[in-house]
C-alpha cells in the first residue's frame, strides 16, 4: 500500500506544491493581479503551444497515437454532457445555474493540470498522447460549453457568443500548434534544431508558471461559500465521471498508459476558462468560480485515490 501511495504522490504532490506556492506568493505580494493576467496570456499564447508543438515533433518516429482511446474519451464526454443536461433540471430550478453546473461538471483543465499529470506519470510519450487528446477534446469542450450556456443564458447574454466562440476556436493557439506540428510530421519536413531548442525553452515555462498562476487566482471565498450546486458539480467532475470512464474503458480492453492518460485527463478540475465564458454571457460567475476552486483543491485527493486504485488493480 505504501508503494502505491508513493506512486500517486509522485504524480500529484509536485502539482499541489506549485499550486499552494502560487497562493502563498499572492499573499506575500510577489504575484499580483496584473502579473497573473500577463502570465496567463503568456502561457496560453506562447508557452503551452510551444510545449504541445515540441512534444509532437520530438515524439519517436515509431510512436503510434492510439486514436481509439481518444475516440472513447470524446464519446464518453458527449454521453456525460447529455446526462448532465438532464440532471441539471433536478439539481437546480434556477435557469442560469443549469448551464454553469453542466459546464463545471464536464469541462476539465486538461491543458495545464491534465498535461502536468500525464507528463509526471508517463513522461514524454504520455504527454504526446495527452496533447492529441487535448486537441480533440478541446474542440468538443468549447462547442458543448457554448451550447449549454447559450441554452440557459439570461436575456442580457451575448447574442453573438456562438459566432465569437467559433472564431476563437479557429484562432486558438493550442489547436494551431498541434495542427502545425502534425502537418510537419506527416509531410516529413524537418524542423531546424534552433527552432526546437527555442521551443523547448519556452515549453519549460508552461507548467511552473501556469500552476503558480492557478494558485494565485483561486477564489477561496468561493471555496468557503460552496453550495449544493457546487457540491453536485464537483462530485460528478472529480468522482463519478472519471471513475466510471476508467471502469468502462478497462471493460472495453484499454490498459496501461492509454487508460492512465484518459483517466488523468478526465479527472482534471474544472477549467478556469469556464469562468470567463460564464462571465462573458452574463451568467452566474460566482457559482463558476466556486466550482473551479472546490474542484482544483479536491482533485489532488480524488485523483490520487483513483491512481492508487488503478495501480493496485493492475490497470496501469
Amino acid at each position: 500500500m505504501l508503494s502505491l501511495l508513493l506512486f500517486s504522490l509522485q504524480i500529484t504532490l509536485p502539482i499541489a506544491i506549485l499550486v499552494l506556492l502560487g497562493t502563498l506568493f499572492k499573499r506575500l505580494g510577489w504575484i499580483d493581479e496584473p502579473f497573473n493576467q500577463s502570465a496567463s496570456k503568456l502561457v496560453f499564447n506562447v508557452a503551452l503551444p510551444s510545449l504541445l508543438f515540441v512534444n509532437i515533433i520530438k515524439a519517436e518516429s515509431g510512436a503510434v497515437i492510439d486514436w481509439t482511446v481518444i475516440a472513447f474519451g470524446a464519446a464518453f464526454t458527449l454521453a456525460a454532457f447529455f446526462v448532465l443536461s438532464l440532471l441539471s433540471h433536478w439539481v437546480t430550478r434556477i435557469p442560469d445555474e443549469r448551464g454553469v453546473f453542466v459546464q463545471g461538471a464536464f469541462r476539465g483543465n486538461m491543458g495545464i493540470v491534465g498535461l502536468a499529470f500525464c507528463l509526471s506519470a508517463f513522461g514524454v510519450e504520455g504527454a504526446t498522447l495527452a496533447s492529441v487528446y487535448l486537441a480533440v477534446l478541446s474542440l468538443i469542450y468549447n462547442i458543448l460549453a457554448v451550447l449549454t450556456l447559450n441554452r440557459w443564458a439570461p436575456p442580457s447574454g451575448n447574442a453573438n457568443i456562438v459566432l465569437s466562440s467559433l472564431k476563437s476556436l479557429a484562432k486558438n493557439p493550442l489547436i494551431i500548434a498541434i495542427l502545425l506540428a502534425s502537418l510537419l510530421r506527416l509531410s516529413g519536413i524537418g524542423v531546424p534544431g534552433f527552432i526546437i531548442a527555442s521551443g523547448q525553452y519556452l515549453a519549460q515555462l508552461t507548467l511552473p508558471l501556469a500552476l503558480l498562476s492557478i494558485g494565485a487566482s483561486l477564489s477561496w471565498s468561493g471555496f468557503l461559500s460552496a453550495g449544493k450546486v457546487t457540491a453536485y458539480a464537483s462530485g460528478l467532475k472529480l468522482i463519478l465521471i472519471p471513475y466510471s470512464a476508467a471502469w468502462l474503458a478497462h471493460a472495453l480492453g484499454f490498459r496501461g498508459m492509454e487508460l492512465g492518460v484518459m483517466y488523468l485527463m478526465m479527472a482534471t478540475p474544472t477549467a478556469a476558462a469556464s469562468y470567463m465564458m460564464v462571465r462573458a454571457m452574463g451568467g452566474n460567475a460566482s457559482l463558476a468560480a466556486s466550482i473551479i476552486a472546490v474542484t482544483t483543491v479536491a482533485s489532488l485527493v480524488t485523483t490520487s485515490f483513483g491512481l492508487v486504485a488503478m495501480k493496485a488493480l493492475g490497470w496501469i
